[in-house]
């Protein structure tokens, strides 16, 4: 019952509603820190598990896995920035709504729609996308034959948590026909103070002591309109702490006339220059110190990733803690990183459940974050998605049914 809401009188009885609230890398362990009052009481009367994201460990791949069942090399959301070969010249970034970056994939909220289940999405990645439709370039940024949820906001920074919350509170005030019945919310602070400061800094731990607030200022919202909700409260990756000692040097390695580079860090996305294949190959492919490099075709096929078009010919993963960049750094720093081996410790994220729908103390055994979408189309009361790569399966002895 969201550890708050008490019965409703008759006259007034809710359905409950779904929520999925998302705390942008909030590693599983921060749990146990001892500074969530709000999230550890959610986790202690209801479900709770370290959950494994999907590859590569990154906010847009896995915020669309979270709602769509599939992971990244299928629903062709496979990192935070990234090119197609069908659409040169162009590449995605974290503000992309044209909707053919995203169409491979039907997000929760658009089946829902469908089926008539109204929705209402805060900052949720994606779910500004008018998706299926075509996003026209004139002064409206009109799209045309797309479907959006309900209701939703585009991201805002300078939206508080607070007022992300009261939003959302709000939506659930509308009379029964036209309230959501499934809502999303995104929180950002931890993964900000994560990357700034890295993740056992004390700004991080203050960064989580106040997401955990907003936690509790929903739960006290829900308690006073008498809302029954299941809330899913989860995370799209972890952190891990990287600093200037921990640093491969590209240009230390391979010759810069061999490569291109459109994505570094974690992992390193390159691209042959004509003809320099050979070369770049025999500098670059296996072990090389703290990254191992791959053929796309060769990654390992744990990581389930490497056959979509949008993935560069060469792909390298850093150690965990280790960044890939062009050149040296020219100044000393600290800070935090995700985007490594989805099975790394650091990467794991936040997953806690608990409403009626949910047995009360309930520890899972970790899980891939591609079983969050079927269990949501459970909650919601869709049938179950085909050819998902996720099932409800980690869930059922956690299910009061």
């Amino acid at each position: 019952m969201t550890g708050a809401a008490p019965a409703a009188p008759m006259q007034d009885e809710r359905a409950p509603v779904t929520i999925l609230v998302s705390i942008d890398g909030f590693r599983a362990d921060y749990l146990q820190r001892g500074i969530t009052p709000n999230l550890s009481r959610l986790a202690a009367g209801g479900v709770s598990a370290p959950m494994r994201p999907s590859f590569p460990s990154k906010t847009f791949p896995n915020h669309w896995t979270l709602v769509t069942g599939l992971v990244p090399d299928r629903h062709g959301i496979v990192s935070n920035s990234f090119t197609d070969p069908t659409h040169p010249g162009e590449r995605f970034t974290m503000s992309s709504e044209q909707p053919y970056w995203w169409d491979a994939a039907e997000p929760i909220w658009v089946t829902a729609e469908k089926a008539g289940i109204p929705t209402a999405t805060m900052f949720w990645p994606g779910s500004t996308v008018g998706w299926g439709g075509v996003l026209h370039d004139d002064i409206h940024h009109t799209v045309t034959g797309g479907l959006r949820p309900h209701d939703w906001q585009a991201y805002n920074s300078a939206v508080s948590d607070r007022q992300r919350v009261d939003a959302l509170i709000d939506w659930l005030r509308r009379p029964a026909a036209t309230r959501p019945r499934f809502l999303t919310l995104y929180i950002d602070e931890v993964d900000i103070a994560g990357h700034e400061v890295g993740p056992d800094a004390p700004g991080v731990n203050a960064a989580i002591a106040k997401a955990d607030v907003a936690i509790g200022q929903l739960v006290a919202g829900l308690a006073e309109l008498h809302q029954p909700a299941n809330l899913l409260v989860v995370a799209d990756h972890g952190m891990a702490a990287t600093s200037s000692d921990r640093v491969i040097a590209l240009d230390q390695l391979l010759n810069p006339a061999d490569y291109d580079l459109s994505d570094d860090g974690p992992f390193a996305s390159i691209t042959a220059k004509p003809g320099r294949e050979a070369a770049l190959e025999a500098r670059l492919l296996g072990r090389r110190g703290h990254m191992t490099c791959w053929r796309k075709s060769e990654i390992p096929a744990r990581f389930h990733y490497g056959r979509n078009p949008r993935i560069a010919p060469y792909f390298c993963l850093a150690d965990a803690g280790w960044m890939i960049e062009p050149k040296a750094p020219d100044k000393p720093f600290v800070g935090g990183m995700h985007g490594y081996d989805h099975e790394d410790p650091t990467m794991a994220a936040l997953f806690i459940a608990n409403g009626p729908a949910f047995r009360s103390g309930v520890r899972l055994a970790p899980f891939a974050n591609v079983d969050v979408a079927p269990l949501l189309r459970d909650l919601i009361g869709l049938p179950p998605g085909q050819g998902l790569d996720g099932n409800d399966a980690p869930f059922r002895r956690a299910l009061r049914r």
